[in-house]
């Protein structure tokens, strides 16, 4: 059965100065690269504030969702990248279920030194299953 490859690109530059796409979808998965507090301009946003961050995060995942007609509720996995872990822990906490509601996709989380950017503390990685309903 032949598979095609659907990329999503949102022209943020390190796109093409690390070469990847925002996200691909590969029949019916989707699979997004992590999203991180930036702008429609690719700028990063909200320096040193990860409530910021992480409300930008997951507009910038909606974005994802958007082009490929896919919600949260079809979203099963994520991996979280954060941080300061113990410093940001409850704001992701509250975060998260504000995001999915009663939806619960499986979730990694892992404390990392440092992210791409200075004042970056979030990032987010996830799997999209377009069959599930949406």
């Amino acid at each position: 059965m032949a598979t095609t490859i659907d990329a999503f690109h949102r022209n943020v530059p390190a796109e093409s100065a690390f070469g990847y796409a925002q996200a691909v979808r590969s029949g019916t998965l989707i699979h997004a690269s992590g999203q991180f507090s930036y702008d429609d301009a690719g700028e990063f946003v909200h320096a040193d504030d990860f409530g910021a961050q992480l409300g930008q995060t997951y507009v910038n995942m909606d974005a994802i969702l958007d082009h490929y007609g896919a919600t949260r509720k079809q979203i099963v996995s994520q991996t979280v990248y954060v941080v300061g872990l113990r410093q940001n822990g409850a704001a992701l906490m509250a975060g998260n279920p504000a995001y999915y509601g009663d939806h619960r996709p499986a979730n990694t989380v892992l404390g990392v030194t440092e992210l791409a950017f200075p004042g970056q503390f979030v990032e987010i990685a996830f799997v999209v299953d377009t069959t599930l309903p949406a």
